[in-house]
């Protein structure tokens, strides 16, 4: 589990394809590994990768054959940057929101401007993850947690403050940038719950699952 605020900015170091998946060897720079063991987590541009070795400056790590089709890990060169994050700790500040390092799809830059002093990106969700972002909400981009402006069908805006635009490779995005995407866990769960809840409705007029009208009987949405 991680929070979406990046601790540093690490250089792909080596690559191997190994039996149809892949080893990368990560330098981490700045970020301090005296509290990373072997078998922890630790978040490259958003993707969930487990330590299996530790060579003093950096990790290496495993990337499945179904990482591999989810993500653009396999699109990294050696030199590469890539955000980076430990994983939450029980002591840790919740600074962003809570990420699990599950790439939900890839989108794609289709603007960029300057906004005053930030940078405005509009970008382009999939389909299949659209419907998750919402306006003042969260997603996370390549590992970042960040704060949605608006929406507009599958295209969503971001502004960018210089503090995050330095320290992550948000400011190195043209149009054209792929971006690992990462929609609010809680949005999943919801309608999770929203689709189980009107299951239940259909075997019985006495469920109490929950439904739309429920939530709206509540409050929590406009009827």
């Amino acid at each position: 589990m991680f929070t979406g605020i990046i601790e540093a900015v690490g250089t792909v170091a080596a690559r191997e394809d190994v039996q149809g998946d892949m080893r990368l060897y990560i330098r981490t720079g700045a970020l301090d590994l005296t509290d990373v063991q072997l078998g922890d987590s630790i978040a490259t541009n958003g993707v969930c990768l487990t330590a299996t070795e530790l060579p003093g400056d950096g990790f290496w790590a495993d990337v499945s054959r179904e990482s591999l089709a989810h993500t653009r890990l396999e699109a990294l060169a050696i030199g590469d940057s890539v955000n980076l994050e430990k994983a939450l700790m029980p002591t840790s500040r919740l600074g962003g929101h809570i990420v699990t390092g599950h790439v939900d799809g890839i989108g794609t830059i289709v603007e960029r401007r300057a906004d005053a002093r930030s940078i405005y990106f509009s970008v382009e969700a999939p389909a299949a993850i659209a419907k998750y972002i919402a306006a003042k909400g969260s997603i996370t981009v390549d590992g970042v947690s960040l704060t949605v402006n608006s929406v507009s069908g599958r295209t969503f805006a971001l502004n960018i403050v210089p503090h995050t635009a330095q320290e992550t490779l948000i400011e190195q995005y043209q149009v054209g940038t792929q971006v690992h995407l990462e929609v609010d866990i809680i949005a999943r769960y919801m309608e999770r719950l929203l689709l189980a809840g009107q299951d239940d409705h259909a075997e019985s007029e006495q469920s109490s699952g929950l439904t739309l009208s429920k939530l709206a009987e509540h409050g929590f949405m406009k009827r």
